[in-house]
């Protein structure tokens, strides 16, 4: 695993167990037992159902949360997550430039689509729901040289308008540029969105924890959303993702063609899968790009999953739609029910945008 030029704040990679690597936020701590940590905490914020601490510099967090746990108390470090595909060494490299596909946006449908990533590009496909607060950056270093991760949000944004052309998008940015956030960041954004009206929720980004058990406060911050839809990796591995490997959410892996990807994750943690290999959608307009990209990924084969969730909610409440989209297809072993997509072809010219 590769270190990252995410920029500040800094992340490390810990493995307090062998082979059982993690990025954590040095010297931040979740946890739900905030006066148990008053002697080392430099300050505390709310994080959704728990506290983001920040320690002084002399505390190794993963020793400070284990101490914490064997003492039956909740703590966690501040686990980063990362977008997909490219972190974690994805399929196929960077995204490059595609050709113009079809999208003609349908009657508006009373179904939102809420979308943490790297926020919005203001795309033709994507005006109605874009903003200021959520714009991409391209190039944060002003290198010349797009993000790693620039342009996810827009692209995944872009695929889900494909596949159910009348739902709504709440769009919120959570990823930096590189592709990077982490816990509580997470935390906090859905703290936010309790109170809105979202019926699907795509979370395409993930990580690992230092012991493999579900990020401390997400299952209780994820239960105010009715269907929760998330990329189980880029990693080739069954080791749990999170937070697709929690068992209240839809856990995506991808299809190349008929077969497995060669990067997805697997196990019996993942749910379902899609079409994740050479997808063409909505992207930036920088450099070679003029507004569209085709790209790979578990993240992308999400955005199907959620997609085809959103078109069933039209006809019934989002928990029916979770289960009833993934009772309809084949099953692949390792990844789950089979999604299909609304559109069988990429690549096709392209029609006017309405």
């Amino acid at each position: 695993m590769r270190p990252f030029s995410s920029g500040p704040p800094p992340h490390r990679l810990v493995e307090p167990r062998p082979g059982c690597p993690a990025l954590i936020r040095p010297g931040e701590l979740i946890t739900s037992s905030l006066s148990a940590v008053s002697r080392w905490a430099v300050d505390a914020t709310p994080a959704g159902p728990v506290h983001h601490v920040r320690l002084s510099p002399d505390v190794d967090v993963v020793d400070l949360a284990a101490g914490l746990c064997d003492r039956g108390l909740r703590a966690s470090p501040n686990h980063v997550f990362l977008g997909q595909p490219l972190l974690f060494g994805g399929p196929g490299g960077a995204p490059v430039p595609a050709q113009a596909v079809p999208y003609e946006r349908g009657e508006s449908w009373d179904v939102t689509v809420g979308v943490l990533d790297t926020g919005l590009a203001p795309h033709p496909w994507l005006t109605e729901w874009y903003r200021d607060e959520i714009a991409e950056t391209p190039d944060s270093d002003g290198d010349g040289t797009l993000d790693e991760q620039a342009g996810h949000g827009t692209f995944t944004a872009g695929l889900i308008l494909r596949e159910a052309p009348g739902v709504r998008l709440h769009a919120v940015r959570v990823l930096d540029s590189h592709g990077v956030s982490d816990q509580a960041t997470l935390l906090r954004a859905l703290a936010r969105l309790e109170g809105e009206r979202v019926d699907v929720l795509n979370l395409s980004f993930g990580g690992y924890t230092v012991d493999d058990e579900p990020p401390l406060g997400l299952a209780e911050a994820l239960r105010a959303f009715p269907a929760v839809v998330a990329c189980a990796g880029n990693t080739s591995s069954s080791r749990p993702f999170w937070p697709a490997a929690l068992p209240e959410v839809v856990a995506v892996g991808a299809l190349d063609g008929d077969a497995v990807a060669a990067f997805s994750a697997h196990g019996a943690w993942v749910d379902a899968c899609a079409q994740g290999v050479g997808l063409t959608s909505s992207f930036l307009e920088h450099a070679a790009f003029h507004g569209y990209a085709t790209w790979s990924g578990t993240s992308f084969a999400a955005a199907i999953v959620s997609a085809t969730v959103a078109r069933l909610c039209r006809e019934m409440p989002p928990a029916r739609a979770v289960r009833h989209a993934l009772r309809e297809g084949g099953r692949v072993p390792g990844l789950g029910i089979v999604v299909r997509r609304r559109h069988e072809h990429e690549g096709t010219p392209a029609e006017p945008v309405r």
